[in-house]
């Protein structure tokens, strides 16, 4: 599996960004893993070389987003098309290392996993304060335009998506270990286009989940009361309409492509909306926290609290779910009907009969 996107935490431990996961109570579970072994390494990692390359690649970086601009406030940060590029460099070492007629049929046959967009929101046209004027300029619409367009000019000028996992922070391990076979894990399909022509045929692309009911934004809006922010969460859902639209598009135009529209956004909000059932009793707050009602003022770090038992949680941190929420996300993503995954779902497209 190879992987572009977003959450590549790892891979931001080797540029110098705010963006950053390693150190506790980050990775607190890290090993504890219902599934296969072997978590995709990251792309920047020095033991990422040789056959280990064939098992897959994470090319994701935390921070990163479909518009280049987004994540700035982060400092370093792997864009996607720097992640291409990257993408693109193992490529042609693994054609190097087995033949280009090998090469072809073990990139036909992985797992690309294609998730990205909702840094372009937190963390650019929804960041207090600064996007204040941007949003009074640009209408949700117009913004959701452009990220659009962006990914329909990179597919026509032949670029390329960045794929990522499914992970927080609190474990780092992606969907990947999920499912067998080779594994390739992307963060946008800003790219899909080159993706495609460089081999990529079984292509995941994951919509934006409900970001108006993270904790950071439940802090940042307190007038929301309990329940979550609306305007975020109408925007998602635009986007979101739009991205279901294009991977139709995509592939029914892409010979010998199967492209899967995962519904990310409707996965969490029933877990949110029925956590209880889930097993789960706090659905609106941190595990690891600092300060503020919902715990989400400030990123998760070695001087955070961590809840007594976080299986009971929702949230890890100020965005991300914890390894109890991610692993109910992977296994509707895994075996889900076509309401979650459409479609067709992950274990049906890699019981696939092989391409040649």
């Amino acid at each position: 599996m190879r992987a572009w996107g977003q959450i590549g935490h790892c891979n931001n431990n080797y540029i110098l960004s705010l963006s950053k996961a390693d150190f506790v109570p980050n990775g607190i579970d890290f090993g504890q893993e219902i599934g296969l072994g072997g978590y995709t390494p990251p792309y920047l990692a020095p033991t990422t070389a040789g056959v280990t390359i064939l098992q897959g690649v994470n090319y994701a970086s935390g921070g990163g987003g479909i518009l280049n601009y987004t994540g700035k406030i982060f400092g370093g940060r792997i864009n996607l098309d720097a992640q291409m590029d990257n993408f693109a460099n193992t490529r042609q070492e693994i054609m190097t290392r087995i033949g280009d007629a090998a090469a072809k049929k073990l990139l036909k046959n992985a797992l690309f996993s294609v998730t990205i967009g909702s840094n372009d929101f937190i963390n650019n046209y929804l960041t207090p304060c600064v996007s204040k004027v941007e949003q009074q300029l640009v209408s949700p619409e117009s913004f959701v335009g452009a990220m659009i367009s962006r990914y329909r000019i990179q597919l026509m000028v032949d670029s390329t998506p960045i794929a990522m996992s499914l992970c927080s922070p609190q474990r780092r391990i992606p969907l990947s270990r999920l499912v067998s076979g080779c594994r390739v894990m992307f963060g946008s399909v800003i790219r899909i286009e080159r993706l495609y022509s460089m081999g990529a045929r079984k292509i995941v692309v994951a919509n934006v989940g409900p970001i108006g009911c993270i904790p950071f934004q439940r802090e940042i809006n307190p007038s929301a009361g309990d329940g979550c922010v609306v305007f975020p969460n109408q925007v998602a859902q635009i986007f979101n309409s739009q991205l279901r639209g294009l991977v139709k598009e995509l592939g029914a135009n892409l010979l010998g492509s199967t492209f899967i529209y995962a519904d990310v956004y409707r996965i969490v909000d029933d877990i949110i909306q029925n956590y209880s059932s889930y097993g789960f009793e706090n659905a609106n707050s941190a595990c690891c926290h600092v300060g503020g009602r919902y715990g989400g003022l400030i990123p998760c770090g070695p001087t955070s609290k961590v809840c007594e038992d976080r299986s009971k949680y929702v949230f890890w941190d100020a965005y991300h779910p914890t390894d109890a929420a991610n692993s109910i996300i992977a296994m509707r993503l895994i075996d889900g009907d076509s309401a979650d995954i459409w479609p067709l779902n992950i274990r049906h497209l890699m019981g696939s009969p092989p391409l040649d």
